[in-house]
């Protein structure tokens, strides 16, 4: 069991690492200001920290289908992240950016079916980061989608993006140089038990 945690747990740090590399990158070509960027860095790091409230309907899982209930709670992981960070010294701007991360740019998100501009910018530039990451990232489930799949899928669900973050998205995975910042970086996780 704690080997398949470890691994669920790696996955999650890698995934945070790589929606955090690309949000800085996409906010950096919007034109945000260097502390917008370095807040969405954060923002990309934490955005699923509510996961881990939901951690016994998500780890350890080879198949990709919840029940209606599971779901229901798993879907809560953006406002238990919320609450979690509330509780400590993070900005308003990260804050929200986790909170509304799986807004729908159509309305059809969650937690609060947010639509347009009623969407934080920080959320809107995450919920397009992190469906590329997970995308191209290799789950218990299925093998990872390579980048061109990975944007024709996104391309097909493209009411659920602000165009203009998508755009500014598209621009930045294509940067030759900025390639390496995707890639699934090589992060060990061991859990240990507390001897008393």
């Amino acid at each position: 069991m704690d080997l398949i945690l470890e691994e669920d747990i790696r996955e999650e740090i890698n995934h945070g690492v790589r929606v955090s590399n690309l949000a800085y990158r996409v906010a950096k070509r919007l034109g945000c200001y260097e502390n917008i960027c370095k807040e969405l860095a954060v923002a990309g790091m934490l955005h699923d920290i509510g996961k881990l409230k939901v951690a016994s309907y998500l780890y350890g899982r080879t198949e990709d289908t919840l029940g209606v209930e599971e779901m229901r709670y798993v879907r809560m992981h953006s406002r238990l992240g919320y609450e979690i960070l509330m509780r400590e010294d993070y900005s308003d701007f990260i804050i929200e950016s986790v909170l509304y991360h799986h807004e729908n740019y159509d309305g059809s998100g969650y937690p609060e079916n947010l639509e347009a501009e009623d969407i934080p910018i920080g959320a809107r530039i995450l919920r397009v980061c992190d469906v590329y990451a997970a995308l191209t990232s290799d789950r218990p489930y299925r093998k990872a989608f390579d980048e061109e799949t990975a944007v024709e899928l996104m391309i097909d669900e493209v009411k659920n993006f602000d165009m203009r973050v998508f755009l500014a998205f598209q621009q930045t995975i294509h940067q030759e140089e900025l390639a390496h910042c995707w890639e699934m970086p090589d992060i060990e996780v061991k859990i240990e038990e507390e001897t008393q």
